[in-house]
């Protein structure tokens, strides 16, 4: 069976929840991600933050990206267990309609799983199968 572990981006780098915004705009643009987990001073994953909550939920709002903190952007937190089956992962990305998901094992943070690694999963032909795929991108794109 493959694993939500096979599939994920290994070595997720976290924001601090007291981090600022511009914190973590710099670091998705050094890293070349769209988003970043949020951990607490406990190490433990608390959240997520994208690129898209900096632009729409920070700066259109008014807000200044180097006075607000992580924390307070960071959505409520969907995540898979490192032993879950792709099936899991698909239908909670689906089901939530999110493009990213970050991956624990017991209570810390070990990957995340994006839309890239799904993508390179099926083409490596060893992973997803294409209706696996073509339902996804149903569920995620077509529910809006």
């Amino acid at each position: 069976m493959t694993t939500a572990r096979d599939i994920m981006h290994p070595g997720a780098q976290c924001i601090g929840a007291d981090q600022n915004l511009a914190d973590a705009a710099r670091m998705m643009r050094d890293m070349g991600v769209g988003a970043l987990p949020i951990c607490g001073a406990d190490q433990k994953l608390k959240g997520i933050i994208t690129d898209r909550d900096i632009i729409v939920r920070c700066i259109a709002e008014g807000r200044d990206p180097a006075a607000t903190k992580a924390s307070e952007l960071g959505g409520h937190l969907h995540c898979v267990r490192a032993e879950d089956g792709v099936d899991t992962v698909l239908r909670k990305m689906e089901q939530h309609q999110i493009r990213r998901i970050p991956v624990i094992d017991g209570d810390r943070l070990v990957g995340m799983i994006s839309e890239a690694d799904l993508a390179m999963g099926h083409r490596e032909g060893q992973r997803l199968t294409d209706q696996q795929i073509v339902d996804f991108m149903d569920g995620v794109y077509m529910k809006r």
